[in-house]
Formats: structure tokens, sequence, C-alpha cells
């Protein structure tokens, strides 16, 4: 496992990466996980369906009981629309907990297949003990961070989007770290191939929605897990596995 001092040193250390290789690793890696990532984005629409459902059971009732409600909404007091703020704002937090450590499990069914190894295809590795703790602490802090950077205008958002984006695939790999230590891990290898990561997820989900669109739509459901790969490799080439640790969170070896 990595230590954080010794994750920011590699990071630091990094090479430079080329976007072309890197789009075409994460191209062949998508043929072996292609099933995967299916599974895990219709995993986490089908989480979703009941809080959606129970967030418009208040709109739809007020509709089939007494329709004029719904046309004289100007009439409604705001406190009335206080309960479904924050029960809006609880099931966005809930998406983003299964969001984050749903994707976290899904990179380490990436490693076990591109690396060729022995491992089961755990869809809620990450949301189970001892790590469902540490996931909800980090979907609070890339929340929060999110939040900040809309509240500071929209260009921070752009920035702050890549260094979210791999704390996922850093904790995947480094559970043991605290979330501050993830989130600083983030912020730094996100500094370093910010350009790059950036580039390869817009041309990534330009790309994943393009193919989705053309297989009748539903196919983004199949291409949409493709966004993520790139990330996955950013990670193996800048920071890399150590096969001679005892990964406690794989239950393996390597020699």
């Amino acid at each position: 496992m990595n230590t954080i001092d010794a994750l920011l040193e590699k990071i630091d250390k990094a090479k430079s990466l080329d976007f072309g290789t890197v789009f075409n690793q994460s191209i062949e890696l998508f043929k072996k996980v292609w099933v995967q990532g299916l599974v895990i984005r219709l995993l986490i629409m089908i989480l979703m369906l009941p809080f959606s459902l129970i967030m418009y059971i208040p709109m739809i009732s007020m509709g089939l009981f007494d329709p004029e409600t719904i046309q004289n909404m100007e009439d409604f007091k705001p406190l009335i629309f206080i309960p479904l703020g924050l029960f809006g704002i609880l099931f966005m937090f809930f998406a983003i907990v299964i969001d984050f450590g749903m994707k976290a499990s899904f990179y380490r069914i990436c490693k076990l297949k591109d690396l060729e190894e022995m491992g089961a295809d755990d869809y809620f590795h990450y949301l189970k003990k001892p790590y469902l703790g540490k996931v909800v602490k980090l979907s609070l802090a890339t929340f929060g961070i999110t939040i900040l950077a809309m509240l500071l205008c929209v260009i921070p958002v752009f920035y702050v989007m890549v260094p979210v984006t791999l704390m996922n695939v850093i904790f995947a790999f480094n559970p043991e770290l605290s979330t501050s230590e993830i989130v600083k891990a983030g912020f730094r290898l996100g500094n370093k191939k910010w350009l790059l990561t950036f580039g390869l997820l817009f041309v990534s989900f330009i790309l994943a929605g393009f193919i989705g669109l053309l297989l009748c739509c539903i196919g983004v459901y199949i291409t949409l897990s493709f966004v993520y790969l790139p990330l996955y490799f950013i990670y193996k080439d800048s920071v890399g596995f150590d096969k001679k640790e005892v990964n406690k969170s794989y239950g393996m070896s390597y020699g």
C-alpha cells in the first residue's frame, strides 16, 4: 500500500503521458470490461429509481387529487417547498455516494481484467464495510468542493472536475489513506495531468455519447463506462501498482 508521502512522490516523478497511447489503451480495456461497465450503470439506475419515485410522489399526488393546484403554483407558500428541497439535496448526496462507491468498485474490476488477476467482479466492493464510511466522507468532500466551485462562478468547476474525478480512482487503489490525503493526492495528480485528463474526459464523453446515440440511445448505458477508463490508465501510468505488496483490499499477494 502507498503511504501519502510515497504516493505524492510517485505523482511528482510521474512521466509524461501520450494522449493517443492512453486513449488506445482505454479502447482495448473497454473490450474486456464493457459488460461490467453496463452492469454498473444498470445497478446505479436501479438503486436510484425508488428514491426518484419517492421524490415525485408529492407532486404527482397533488396533481391527481387536485389538478388545479399544479395550475396555481404561484399561490403556494415557499415553506411548502422546503421539505422537497431538503429531500432533493439528500437524494443528490445519496446518488453521489452510490456513484462514487460503484465506480471505485469498477476500477478494481478494471485492474483485475487489465492485469489478468484472479478475483470476483464485486460491484458493491466499496459499498461494504470497512470502506462505506470512507466513501461517504469522500462523497461529502467532492460534493462540497463542487458546490464551492459553482458558487465561485462556472469556470472553477472545469478546474475541480479533474482532481475530483481522479479522487475516485486514487481511493480505489489506496483505500487505507484518509479522506484528506486522498483529496490532496487528487489535486496533486490533477494539477500535474490536468490538460491531458480534461482532454481525455472530453473526447471520451463525446465519443461514448455519439456511439451510444447511434445504438438507439439505450447504447449510452453500454458506452458510458468508457469515460472512466482513461482515468484508470492515467493513475496506472503515473503511480503504478506495487506487485510485491500484500493488497488487503483484494485479499491476495503478488510475488
